[in-house]
């Protein structure tokens, strides 16, 4: 099959393209308001873009009903700081819980269930639970097109500036993730598990 993506001409019940480009990692973003207020919101439009300085980047697309842009972007420009924390198998309830589309008073590691822990270089808290943490700057936000005048599209970049990383997550000197199963999505409302790896090396 074949199908134009500004006519959305695919023929099927839904559009299939979230699920082509998978799996994609979770970057589940705590931040803090201005307000004091802490945030946690998981994104599946995320990912590491650079090593030297290292970066991340979320898109969070879409608005609030009550406010132009989502809480994690609105956090992340004001304050300027933000904390990527890894989701894992034993988390996905919790992380699930923190996709709800609730007021910016409300504090979703608190609704979760979840312990906030400092970090150490940036204001907004860490989940303790989860086994990795990226203390993150916020560098820029990246205006996209959008199809929706008031459906803002955007890539918000930050630079890592401190790594947390759980003691047992370490074996004979590197990351063993395969432990704590990180969660990725696929589409529609599926998930996988990292519960498989091979390695191979570069031709040159």
């Amino acid at each position: 099959m074949f199908y134009e993506t500004a006519k959305g001409d695919h023929g099927l019940g839904r559009d299939p393209f979230k699920s082509l480009v998978v799996p994609r990692p979770i970057g589940w973003i705590s931040t803090i308001s201005p307000e004091g207020v802490v945030n946690l919101a998981p994104y599946s439009f995320f990912n590491a873009v650079a090593e030297h300085p290292p970066a991340v980047c979320f898109a969070p697309g879409g608005r609030k009903a009550d406010r132009p842009f989502k809480d994690t972007r609105r956090n992340a420009e004001a304050t300027g700081e933000f904390v990527v924390n890894l989701a894992t198998y034993d988390l996905r309830e919790s992380m699930n819980a923190t996709s709800a589309s609730l007021p910016a008073d409300v504090d979703e590691m608190a609704l979760a269930g979840l312990t906030p822990v400092p970090s150490r270089l940036v204001r907004p808290p860490r989940v303790a639970e989860s086994p990795v943490h990226l203390e993150c700057r916020y560098l820029k936000t990246v205006e996209l097109p959008s199809l929706e005048a008031d459906e803002p599209n955007a890539i918000v970049i930050g630079m890592v500036v401190g790594v947390h990383i759980r003691d047992e997550a370490i074996r004979d000197g590197r990351v063993d993730l395969m432990r704590f199963q990180p969660i990725a999505r696929l589409g529609y409302s599926q998930y996988t598990t990292v519960d498989n790896v091979f390695s191979m090396r570069f031709p040159d």
